[in-house]
Protein backbone atom coordinates (compact mmCIF):
# COMPACT_ATOMS: atom_id res chain seq x y z
CA UNK A 1 0.00 0.00 0.00
CA UNK A 2 3.01 2.51 0.98
CA UNK A 3 4.73 1.60 -2.23
CA UNK A 4 1.58 2.39 -4.34
CA UNK A 5 0.82 5.59 -2.75
CA UNK A 6 4.96 6.69 -3.21
CA UNK A 7 4.33 5.46 -6.77
CA UNK A 8 1.91 7.93 -7.69
CA UNK A 9 3.15 10.50 -5.44
CA UNK A 10 6.16 10.13 -8.12
CA UNK A 11 4.38 10.34 -11.08
CA UNK A 12 2.35 13.39 -10.01
CA UNK A 13 5.21 14.94 -9.17
CA UNK A 14 6.83 14.33 -12.27
CA UNK A 15 3.90 15.69 -13.61
CA UNK A 16 3.59 18.81 -11.89
CA UNK A 17 7.60 19.30 -12.99
CA UNK A 18 7.18 19.16 -16.78
CA UNK A 19 4.27 21.40 -16.34
CA UNK A 20 6.44 24.17 -14.30
CA UNK A 21 8.68 23.46 -17.27
CA UNK A 22 7.04 23.63 -20.16
CA UNK A 23 4.66 26.96 -20.88
CA UNK A 24 1.94 24.86 -23.11
CA UNK A 25 -0.36 21.49 -22.42
CA UNK A 26 -0.45 20.75 -26.04
CA UNK A 27 1.43 22.22 -29.29
CA UNK A 28 0.10 20.94 -32.65
CA UNK A 29 3.72 20.93 -34.99
CA UNK A 30 3.39 21.10 -38.74
CA UNK A 31 -0.18 21.55 -40.04
CA UNK A 32 -1.69 24.02 -42.58
CA UNK A 33 -3.74 26.30 -40.62
CA UNK A 34 -7.14 27.71 -41.85
CA UNK A 35 -8.86 30.02 -38.88
CA UNK A 36 -10.88 32.27 -41.53
CA UNK A 37 -11.82 34.50 -39.01
CA UNK A 38 -8.10 35.66 -38.88
CA UNK A 39 -7.35 35.42 -42.37
CA UNK A 40 -5.12 32.56 -41.39
CA UNK A 41 -4.25 29.94 -44.42
CA UNK A 42 -1.17 28.80 -44.19
CA UNK A 43 1.72 26.37 -42.42
CA UNK A 44 1.35 27.59 -38.91
CA UNK A 45 2.50 25.57 -35.24
CA UNK A 46 -0.91 26.48 -32.36
CA UNK A 47 -0.01 26.16 -28.84
CA UNK A 48 -2.49 25.38 -25.83
CA UNK A 49 -2.68 26.34 -22.68
CA UNK A 50 -4.99 25.78 -20.00
CA UNK A 51 -8.37 25.07 -22.09
CA UNK A 52 -7.72 28.13 -24.57
CA UNK A 53 -5.53 29.08 -27.27
CA UNK A 54 -2.01 30.20 -26.37
CA UNK A 55 -0.33 31.22 -29.45
CA UNK A 56 -0.18 30.85 -33.29
CA UNK A 57 2.92 31.18 -34.84
CA UNK A 58 5.24 29.57 -37.09
CA UNK A 59 7.79 27.37 -35.62
CA UNK A 60 6.97 26.84 -31.79
CA UNK A 61 9.27 24.99 -30.39
CA UNK A 62 8.07 21.38 -29.47
CA UNK A 63 9.94 21.65 -26.31
CA UNK A 64 7.46 23.91 -24.82
CA UNK A 65 4.52 21.27 -24.86
CA UNK A 66 3.71 18.83 -22.52
CA UNK A 67 2.49 17.19 -25.46
CA UNK A 68 2.93 17.26 -28.92
CA UNK A 69 0.40 16.79 -32.02
CA UNK A 70 2.30 15.81 -35.79
CA UNK A 71 0.36 17.62 -37.75
CA UNK A 72 2.71 17.60 -40.94
CA UNK A 73 0.63 17.29 -44.45
CA UNK A 74 -2.86 17.69 -42.06
CA UNK A 75 -5.15 20.73 -41.79
CA UNK A 76 -5.57 22.20 -38.36
CA UNK A 77 -8.91 24.08 -37.99
CA UNK A 78 -11.65 25.46 -35.58
CA UNK A 79 -13.67 22.82 -33.80
CA UNK A 80 -16.72 22.52 -36.02
CA UNK A 81 -20.71 23.93 -35.62
CA UNK A 82 -22.83 22.11 -36.71
CA UNK A 83 -25.98 23.92 -36.58
CA UNK A 84 -28.57 21.47 -37.44
CA UNK A 85 -28.43 18.25 -35.46
CA UNK A 86 -31.21 16.38 -33.26
CA UNK A 87 -30.01 14.63 -30.17
CA UNK A 88 -33.47 14.21 -28.16
CA UNK A 89 -32.89 10.74 -27.72
CA UNK A 90 -35.27 8.56 -25.70
CA UNK A 91 -37.43 5.04 -25.53
CA UNK A 92 -40.77 6.64 -26.65
CA UNK A 93 -41.03 4.98 -29.73
CA UNK A 94 -44.34 7.51 -30.09
CA UNK A 95 -42.00 10.22 -29.97
CA UNK A 96 -39.90 10.07 -33.09
CA UNK A 97 -37.03 13.17 -32.36
CA UNK A 98 -38.23 14.44 -28.79
CA UNK A 99 -37.77 12.53 -26.25
CA UNK A 100 -37.56 9.56 -28.89
CA UNK A 101 -35.93 6.96 -31.05
CA UNK A 102 -35.20 8.89 -33.99
CA UNK A 103 -32.52 10.93 -32.10
CA UNK A 104 -29.17 9.78 -30.51
CA UNK A 105 -26.47 11.08 -27.95
CA UNK A 106 -23.92 13.37 -29.66
CA UNK A 107 -20.57 12.51 -28.25
CA UNK A 108 -20.25 9.28 -30.20
CA UNK A 109 -20.39 10.98 -33.63
CA UNK A 110 -19.30 14.27 -33.11
CA UNK A 111 -15.67 14.22 -32.35
CA UNK A 112 -14.59 11.73 -34.89
CA UNK A 113 -15.78 14.07 -37.11
CA UNK A 114 -13.94 17.16 -36.00
CA UNK A 115 -17.43 18.44 -34.40
CA UNK A 116 -16.96 20.27 -31.35
CA UNK A 117 -20.54 22.12 -30.94
CA UNK A 118 -23.77 21.19 -32.48
CA UNK A 119 -26.94 23.21 -32.27
CA UNK A 120 -30.08 20.97 -31.72
CA UNK A 121 -32.44 22.43 -34.21
CA UNK A 122 -35.99 22.16 -32.33
CA UNK A 123 -35.94 18.87 -31.00
CA UNK A 124 -37.20 20.25 -27.53
CA UNK A 125 -39.67 22.70 -26.81
CA UNK A 126 -40.78 25.76 -24.19
CA UNK A 127 -42.06 22.52 -21.88
CA UNK A 128 -39.94 20.17 -22.43
CA UNK A 129 -36.29 21.85 -22.47
CA UNK A 130 -35.92 21.02 -19.09
CA UNK A 131 -35.82 17.48 -19.53
CA UNK A 132 -33.43 17.66 -22.64
CA UNK A 133 -31.08 20.02 -20.63
CA UNK A 134 -30.59 17.65 -17.51
CA UNK A 135 -30.93 14.20 -20.26
CA UNK A 136 -28.56 15.82 -23.29
CA UNK A 137 -26.80 18.53 -22.34
CA UNK A 138 -25.86 18.05 -19.15
CA UNK A 139 -24.44 14.30 -20.19
CA UNK A 140 -22.89 15.28 -23.09
CA UNK A 141 -18.75 16.16 -23.55
CA UNK A 142 -19.87 17.85 -26.75
CA UNK A 143 -21.18 21.54 -26.70
CA UNK A 144 -24.09 21.36 -27.21
CA UNK A 145 -26.90 24.56 -27.89
CA UNK A 146 -30.36 24.42 -28.78
CA UNK A 147 -33.00 26.23 -30.80
CA UNK A 148 -35.93 25.79 -29.09
CA UNK A 149 -39.18 24.83 -30.85
CA UNK A 150 -42.00 27.16 -30.96
CA UNK A 151 -44.27 23.61 -30.31
CA UNK A 152 -44.45 23.52 -26.71
CA UNK A 153 -43.64 19.92 -26.82
CA UNK A 154 -41.35 19.84 -29.13
CA UNK A 155 -40.55 17.08 -32.31
CA UNK A 156 -43.40 15.10 -30.78
CA UNK A 157 -44.68 13.95 -34.29
CA UNK A 158 -47.86 14.12 -35.52
CA UNK A 159 -50.44 16.47 -34.57
CA UNK A 160 -48.04 17.99 -31.39
CA UNK A 161 -46.09 19.46 -34.35
CA UNK A 162 -49.37 21.09 -36.02
CA UNK A 163 -51.32 22.39 -32.90
CA UNK A 164 -50.94 26.49 -32.95
CA UNK A 165 -52.58 26.79 -30.23
CA UNK A 166 -49.30 25.30 -28.39
CA UNK A 167 -47.19 27.97 -30.07
CA UNK A 168 -46.63 30.34 -27.84
CA UNK A 169 -44.17 33.09 -28.12
CA UNK A 170 -44.45 34.80 -24.59
CA UNK A 171 -43.68 30.99 -23.09
CA UNK A 172 -40.89 30.12 -25.62
CA UNK A 173 -38.91 33.67 -25.24
CA UNK A 174 -39.12 33.00 -20.93
CA UNK A 175 -37.97 29.63 -21.93
CA UNK A 176 -34.59 31.03 -23.62
CA UNK A 177 -33.90 34.15 -21.32
CA UNK A 178 -34.10 31.04 -18.35
CA UNK A 179 -31.58 29.36 -20.04
CA UNK A 180 -29.56 31.84 -22.41
CA UNK A 181 -26.32 29.90 -22.11
CA UNK A 182 -27.89 27.00 -23.89
CA UNK A 183 -31.16 28.48 -26.05
CA UNK A 184 -29.65 30.32 -29.64
CA UNK A 185 -32.99 30.80 -30.63
CA UNK A 186 -35.74 29.20 -31.80
CA UNK A 187 -37.17 26.95 -34.75
CA UNK A 188 -40.40 26.32 -36.75
CA UNK A 189 -40.84 22.40 -38.16
CA UNK A 190 -42.86 20.33 -39.87
CA UNK A 191 -46.00 22.49 -40.16
CA UNK A 192 -48.35 21.34 -42.99
CA UNK A 193 -50.78 23.99 -44.58
CA UNK A 194 -50.83 27.46 -45.85
CA UNK A 195 -50.33 29.05 -42.64
CA UNK A 196 -48.03 31.80 -41.37
CA UNK A 197 -48.65 31.56 -37.95
CA UNK A 198 -45.60 29.23 -37.15
CA UNK A 199 -43.35 31.35 -38.36
CA UNK A 200 -44.62 34.45 -37.11
CA UNK A 201 -44.51 33.34 -33.63
CA UNK A 202 -41.06 32.05 -33.54
CA UNK A 203 -40.27 35.42 -34.86
CA UNK A 204 -42.06 37.06 -31.84
CA UNK A 205 -40.64 34.85 -29.37
CA UNK A 206 -36.91 35.65 -31.06
CA UNK A 207 -37.82 39.82 -30.79
CA UNK A 208 -39.10 39.11 -26.92
CA UNK A 209 -35.75 37.29 -26.45
CA UNK A 210 -33.81 39.77 -27.10
CA UNK A 211 -33.13 39.51 -30.72
CA UNK A 212 -32.60 35.73 -31.43
CA UNK A 213 -32.80 34.26 -34.63
CA UNK A 214 -35.38 31.60 -36.00
CA UNK A 215 -34.77 28.20 -38.16
CA UNK A 216 -37.11 27.52 -40.61
CA UNK A 217 -37.87 24.16 -41.98
CA UNK A 218 -40.93 25.24 -44.08
CA UNK A 219 -42.48 22.07 -43.72
CA UNK A 220 -45.15 21.51 -46.67
CA UNK A 221 -48.09 22.93 -48.18
CA UNK A 222 -49.85 22.14 -51.57
CA UNK A 223 -50.09 24.40 -53.16
CA UNK A 224 -46.03 25.52 -51.78
CA UNK A 225 -45.90 28.46 -49.61
CA UNK A 226 -43.77 31.84 -51.44
CA UNK A 227 -40.60 31.41 -50.17
CA UNK A 228 -40.25 35.06 -51.38
CA UNK A 229 -42.86 36.26 -49.30
CA UNK A 230 -41.27 34.04 -46.36
CA UNK A 231 -38.15 36.32 -47.18
CA UNK A 232 -39.43 39.65 -47.29
CA UNK A 233 -42.61 39.64 -44.84
CA UNK A 234 -41.83 37.34 -42.20
CA UNK A 235 -38.19 36.83 -41.54
CA UNK A 236 -35.22 39.23 -40.34
CA UNK A 237 -31.33 39.38 -41.28
CA UNK A 238 -29.80 37.14 -39.43
CA UNK A 239 -32.91 34.62 -39.43
CA UNK A 240 -32.34 30.79 -40.82
CA UNK A 241 -33.64 29.11 -44.16
CA UNK A 242 -32.37 25.90 -43.19
CA UNK A 243 -33.18 22.70 -45.88
CA UNK A 244 -31.93 25.09 -48.43
CA UNK A 245 -31.32 22.81 -51.55
CA UNK A 246 -34.13 20.58 -50.87
CA UNK A 247 -36.36 19.93 -53.99
CA UNK A 248 -39.97 19.01 -52.88
CA UNK A 249 -43.53 19.16 -54.32
CA UNK A 250 -44.28 20.50 -51.29
CA UNK A 251 -41.87 23.14 -50.95
CA UNK A 252 -40.79 25.65 -53.22
CA UNK A 253 -36.86 25.57 -54.11
CA UNK A 254 -34.10 27.91 -54.63
CA UNK A 255 -33.70 26.84 -58.09
CA UNK A 256 -36.07 26.94 -60.96
CA UNK A 257 -36.02 23.72 -62.00
CA UNK A 258 -36.60 24.51 -65.48
CA UNK A 259 -33.88 27.23 -66.41
CA UNK A 260 -31.90 25.72 -63.43
CA UNK A 261 -30.37 28.99 -62.17
CA UNK A 262 -31.42 30.60 -58.52
CA UNK A 263 -33.98 32.57 -58.85
CA UNK A 264 -33.46 36.18 -58.42
CA UNK A 265 -35.18 37.16 -55.44
CA UNK A 266 -33.10 34.53 -53.70
CA UNK A 267 -30.04 36.46 -54.20
CA UNK A 268 -31.63 39.28 -52.90
CA UNK A 269 -32.93 37.63 -49.74
CA UNK A 270 -28.88 36.62 -49.25
CA UNK A 271 -27.98 39.92 -49.13
CA UNK A 272 -30.20 41.03 -47.16
CA UNK A 273 -29.03 38.77 -44.50
CA UNK A 274 -31.27 35.63 -44.83
CA UNK A 275 -28.70 32.86 -43.87
CA UNK A 276 -29.05 29.57 -46.07
CA UNK A 277 -28.35 26.55 -44.20
CA UNK A 278 -27.68 23.13 -45.81
CA UNK A 279 -29.85 21.02 -43.23
CA UNK A 280 -28.49 17.83 -45.39
CA UNK A 281 -30.89 15.45 -43.49
CA UNK A 282 -32.80 12.59 -45.18
CA UNK A 283 -34.55 14.06 -48.11
CA UNK A 284 -33.69 18.10 -47.72
CA UNK A 285 -30.91 17.83 -50.48
CA UNK A 286 -30.67 17.19 -54.17
CA UNK A 287 -28.37 17.66 -55.89
CA UNK A 288 -30.47 18.85 -58.86
CA UNK A 289 -30.33 22.36 -56.67
CA UNK A 290 -26.99 22.44 -55.40
CA UNK A 291 -25.34 21.47 -58.49
CA UNK A 292 -26.70 24.36 -60.56
CA UNK A 293 -26.35 26.54 -57.30
CA UNK A 294 -22.83 26.54 -56.66
CA UNK A 295 -22.27 26.16 -60.06
CA UNK A 296 -23.16 30.26 -60.31
CA UNK A 297 -21.54 30.53 -57.13
CA UNK A 298 -24.41 30.80 -54.82
CA UNK A 299 -22.99 28.84 -51.67
CA UNK A 300 -24.45 28.12 -48.34
CA UNK A 301 -23.83 30.74 -45.80
CA UNK A 302 -23.79 27.39 -42.99
CA UNK A 303 -22.88 23.72 -43.93
CA UNK A 304 -25.08 21.31 -41.60
CA UNK A 305 -26.24 17.93 -41.45
CA UNK A 306 -29.62 17.38 -39.79
CA UNK A 307 -28.12 14.45 -38.51
CA UNK A 308 -30.65 11.59 -36.67
CA UNK A 309 -30.51 8.12 -37.24
CA UNK A 310 -32.34 8.03 -40.67
CA UNK A 311 -29.87 10.50 -42.23
CA UNK A 312 -26.85 9.13 -40.85
CA UNK A 313 -27.77 6.01 -42.22
CA UNK A 314 -28.65 7.05 -46.05
CA UNK A 315 -26.88 9.42 -48.67
CA UNK A 316 -25.86 11.88 -45.93
CA UNK A 317 -23.77 10.22 -43.28
CA UNK A 318 -22.42 12.94 -41.57
CA UNK A 319 -20.46 16.48 -40.90
CA UNK A 320 -17.46 15.41 -43.22
CA UNK A 321 -19.11 13.42 -46.33
CA UNK A 322 -21.56 17.17 -46.07
CA UNK A 323 -18.44 19.02 -46.21
CA UNK A 324 -16.86 16.40 -48.54
CA UNK A 325 -19.95 17.44 -51.08
CA UNK A 326 -19.74 20.71 -51.26
CA UNK A 327 -15.85 20.16 -52.39
CA UNK A 328 -16.70 17.68 -54.66
CA UNK A 329 -19.20 20.70 -56.05
CA UNK A 330 -16.59 23.64 -56.46
CA UNK A 331 -16.73 25.34 -52.90
CA UNK A 332 -13.04 25.70 -52.01
CA UNK A 333 -11.85 24.21 -48.84
CA UNK A 334 -11.07 27.70 -47.19
CA UNK A 335 -15.13 28.87 -47.94
CA UNK A 336 -16.47 25.35 -46.96
CA UNK A 337 -14.34 24.97 -43.55
CA UNK A 338 -15.48 28.70 -42.41
CA UNK A 339 -19.32 27.40 -43.34
CA UNK A 340 -18.92 24.55 -41.30
CA UNK A 341 -17.19 27.07 -37.67
CA UNK A 342 -16.92 30.61 -38.03
CA UNK A 343 -19.89 31.29 -40.05
CA UNK A 344 -21.91 29.00 -37.76
CA UNK A 345 -20.61 30.54 -34.55
CA UNK A 346 -22.06 34.43 -35.67
CA UNK A 347 -24.75 33.16 -36.89
CA UNK A 348 -26.02 31.55 -33.24
CA UNK A 349 -24.47 34.25 -31.81
CA UNK A 350 -21.58 32.62 -29.81
CA UNK A 351 -18.50 34.66 -31.30
CA UNK A 352 -15.97 33.11 -28.90
CA UNK A 353 -16.24 29.58 -30.92
CA UNK A 354 -14.99 28.67 -34.36
CA UNK A 355 -11.97 30.55 -34.34
CA UNK A 356 -7.75 30.07 -33.11
CA UNK A 357 -7.67 34.13 -31.68
CA UNK A 358 -5.52 33.70 -28.59
CA UNK A 359 -7.66 33.50 -25.56
CA UNK A 360 -10.76 31.56 -27.06
CA UNK A 361 -11.37 27.80 -26.15
CA UNK A 362 -9.53 25.36 -27.50
CA UNK A 363 -11.80 23.82 -29.65
CA UNK A 364 -9.81 22.29 -32.60
CA UNK A 365 -9.71 19.87 -35.48
CA UNK A 366 -7.09 18.30 -37.38
CA UNK A 367 -8.37 17.04 -40.86
CA UNK A 368 -6.78 15.16 -43.77
CA UNK A 369 -7.85 14.72 -47.22
CA UNK A 370 -7.90 11.28 -48.54
CA UNK A 371 -7.10 10.47 -51.73
CA UNK A 372 -8.88 8.50 -53.95
CA UNK A 373 -11.82 7.21 -55.93
CA UNK A 374 -15.29 8.24 -53.96
CA UNK A 375 -19.20 8.27 -55.15
CA UNK A 376 -21.33 10.52 -53.74
CA UNK A 377 -25.14 10.78 -53.48
CA UNK A 378 -28.35 11.92 -52.91
CA UNK A 379 -31.12 10.74 -52.09
CA UNK A 380 -32.67 10.00 -55.48
CA UNK A 381 -29.94 8.02 -56.38
CA UNK A 382 -27.77 10.66 -58.55
CA UNK A 383 -24.09 10.60 -58.13
CA UNK A 384 -21.00 12.50 -58.56
CA UNK A 385 -17.52 11.31 -58.60
CA UNK A 386 -14.72 12.89 -56.82
CA UNK A 387 -10.81 11.99 -56.28
CA UNK A 388 -10.55 13.38 -52.68
CA UNK A 389 -13.18 13.00 -49.10
CA UNK A 390 -12.24 14.59 -45.96
CA UNK A 391 -11.16 12.66 -43.12
CA UNK A 392 -10.76 13.19 -39.40
CA UNK A 393 -7.29 12.52 -37.56
CA UNK A 394 -7.69 14.36 -34.48
CA UNK A 395 -10.21 16.33 -31.93
CA UNK A 396 -9.17 18.61 -29.27
CA UNK A 397 -12.44 20.07 -27.26
CA UNK A 398 -11.21 22.44 -24.42
CA UNK A 399 -8.09 21.98 -24.56
CA UNK A 400 -8.04 18.34 -24.54
CA UNK A 401 -7.91 15.54 -27.11
CA UNK A 402 -10.81 13.56 -27.14
CA UNK A 403 -10.77 11.82 -30.68
CA UNK A 404 -6.93 10.39 -32.07
CA UNK A 405 -7.65 7.95 -35.33
CA UNK A 406 -4.23 7.09 -35.99
CA UNK A 407 -2.26 8.29 -32.63
CA UNK A 408 -0.50 11.39 -33.93
CA UNK A 409 -0.13 12.92 -30.21
CA UNK A 410 3.24 11.88 -28.19
CA UNK A 411 2.75 10.54 -24.87
CA UNK A 412 3.08 12.62 -21.66
CA UNK A 413 6.87 10.90 -20.47
CA UNK A 414 6.19 9.36 -17.24
CA UNK A 415 9.21 8.07 -14.89
CA UNK A 416 9.68 4.48 -15.18
CA UNK A 417 9.16 2.94 -12.30
CA UNK A 418 8.32 -0.77 -11.42
CA UNK A 419 4.79 -0.40 -12.01
CA UNK A 420 5.05 1.22 -15.13
CA UNK A 421 8.10 -0.44 -16.71
CA UNK A 422 6.29 -3.28 -18.17
CA UNK A 423 3.84 -3.43 -21.22
CA UNK A 424 0.31 -4.50 -20.49
CA UNK A 425 -0.36 -7.66 -21.48
CA UNK A 426 -3.98 -7.98 -22.20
Amino acid sequence: MLKTLFTTFLLLAHILLLAQNQPYNLVIKGGHVIDPKNNIDGPMDVAIKEGKIALVAKNIDPKQGLQVVDAKGLYVTPGLIDIHTHHFYGTNMDQTYMNGPNAFPPDGFTFRNGVTTVVDAGSPGWRTFPIYKRQTIDASKTRVLAFLNISGEGMRGGNYEQNTNDMDSKLSANTARQYKDYIVGFKVAHFEGPDWTPVDRAVEAGKLAGGLPVMIDFGGSNPPLSIEELFFKHLRPGDIFTHAFGQLASREAIVDINTKKVKPFVWEAQKRGIVFDVGYGGISFAFSQAVPALASKFYPNTISTDIHIGSMNESMKDMLTTMSKFLAMGMDLQSVIKASSWTPAQVIKHEELGHLSVGAPADLAVLGVRKGKFGLFDYTGYKIDTDKKLECELTIRDGKVVYNLNGITTPVVLPRTATTSRPATH
